[in-house]
């Protein structure tokens, strides 16, 4: 069953084209990882955090990256850091227009 991830955390910048270019290598490592569908990377400058949507084929992928990113994150000097993972619920989801995003 596909699993949806989210990641929430503080993050100090940089942002937009500047995030970018610094986070080019991690992007390609994350498009990289077993199980990966998608991910979408998010910003919220005014609140200073940043995370990212991931689609996981299944809850087993999902979880193994959690660990990974976790880890990550921690080495990084990122704190505050929050991952949920949710089941996808695949028929409502193609109604709403992800069915692109789900190989529909």
């Amino acid at each position: 069953m596909l699993t949806a991830l989210l990641f929430r955390f503080p993050f100090p910048g940089p942002w937009g084209k500047e995030l970018a270019e610094a986070a080019h290598g991690l992007a390609r490592d994350i498009a990289t990882e077993p199980g990966l569908v998608w991910k979408i990377w998010l910003e919220d400058h005014a609140a200073g955090h940043a995370g990212g949507i991931y689609l996981f084929e299944d809850a087993a992928a999902a979880g193994r990256y959690r660990e990974k990113h976790e880890r990550r994150l921690v080495a990084m000097g990122l704190t505050g850091v929050t991952a949920n993972a949710f089941s996808v619920n695949s028929e409502l989801s193609v109604l709403t227009m992800a069915g692109a995003a789900l190989g529909a």
